[in-house]
């Protein structure tokens, strides 16, 4: 607003920011990057006040909505909504003068409440602007029975505390402030979120820790199974080389003269292989000549068939390198001797400040 009232001590501004500054220092804003036209119009104020855990808290101020003519420079309604799923807690702030009822205000805290009821707080803003107590019991009447015109609003129990700023230069009002119990709100709400936060990373440590775990196990298995099936294809393939080999080898001893095996390969060469090709020659002397050409085309194709074979069995199942590996297991380690501890310290530091706080 045009005004900043100083409520019990100072709350020092200690920087601004712009649209894209914003994004850089809150990137989990990002997103509003694909709704046209919001970047131009966000601003940040950073505080350094340290009061009711005010430097773990994020105010959004989204702007009024009016009804009429009126055109927003991008899609209000879509950024609110996004923002909405995004925020722990929603406020919505009725002025007891100016248009608070108005159709579009009305319409967005509708789909707002549909989509994020437990989020949702309502509260009448200005009380102390609201006249007596019978006219800000009126308004506040006034109010919910527009909300429970409603059907996304209509509830029994509806709660709307009365808030305002106190001001010392005005006459005092006689209205009870519940402003305190926003904050209360507020700081459970962070209570929560810190410990839901502590216990994610926790539960998330464990979780990555398993997979590395689970990831170098399979590694290892595939390792073991590549093995394996390299052996037996390896053992396949030669055997399927060395039929059609012996087969060409004792070809080459039966039609080459002697002389010219003699000189290349020497007596005693010659000699042994003579005696190591003797059985498939006699078997190939028991054969009829009208089948032998066939029984070898057969055992040619054989040795194929066995040399698929073998190539099949030698399909080996992906590996991690070297490198991934040893990342991998420096992350678990990170993750153990790092993160975990690091947990436990902020969890322990955080039940100090807690019972710090409860003491004061």
């Amino acid at each position: 607003g045009p005004n900043c009232r100083k409520v019990h001590g100072s709350m020092p501004i200690s920087n601004y920011k712009q649209g894209n500054a914003t994004l850089h220092l809150y990137p989990h804003f990002k997103p509003l990057q694909k709704i046209k036209g919001v970047v131009d119009y966000l601003t940040t104020e950073i505080s350094t006040s340290r009061q009711k855990r005010f430097s773990l808290v994020t105010f959004i101020d989204t702007p009024g909505l009016v009804d009429g003519d009126m055109k927003y420079p991008y899609d209000v309604n879509k950024t609110i909504l996004w923002l909405g799923q995004m925020a722990d807690l929603i406020f919505v702030f009725f002025d007891p003068i100016g248009q608070a009822l108005c159709k579009r205000t009305l319409n967005i805290v509708e789909e707002l409440n549909d989509k994020f009821v437990d989020k949702m707080r309502f509260y009448l803003s200005k009380a102390d602007e609201a006249g007596h107590e019978a006219d800000r019991q009126k308004v506040m009447m006034q109010i919910v029975q527009e909300l429970c015109k409603r059907p996304g609003l209509n509830r029994c129990g509806f709660d709307m505390p009365a808030i305002y700023i106190p001001d010392a230069s005005k006459q005092a009002v006689r209205c009870v402030n519940q402003i305190e119990e926003v904050c209360k709100d507020i700081e459970k709400t962070i209570n929560q979120t810190v410990q839901n936060a502590l216990n994610s990373l926790e539960h998330d440590c464990e979780q990555l820790s398993s997979e590395v775990s689970l990831r170098i196990s399979r590694d290892n298995n595939a390792r073991s199974e590549n093995l394996s099936t390299g052996g037996r294809g390896l053992c396949l393939g030669l055997f399927g080389l060395a039929l059609p080999s012996l087969l060409l080898l004792n070809l080459a001893l039966r039609n080459a003269p002697e002389e010219v095996l003699f000189s290349y390969l020497g007596p005693r060469v010659v000699e042994f292989l003579y005696l190591f090709t003797l059985p498939l020659q006699v078997l190939s002397g028991m054969l009829p000549d009208s089948i032998r050409l066939g029984v070898m085309l057969a055992l040619f194709a054989i040795s194929i068939f066995i040399l698929l074979i073998a190539k099949w069995q030698s399909r080996l199942k992906p590996i991690l390198t070297r490198q991934e590996k040893r990342t991998l297991l420096e992350a678990q380690s990170y993750l153990r001797d790092y993160v975990k501890p690091k947990k436990q310290r902020l969890y322990e530091e955080y039940l100090r400040q807690s019972v710090a706080d409860y003491d004061l």
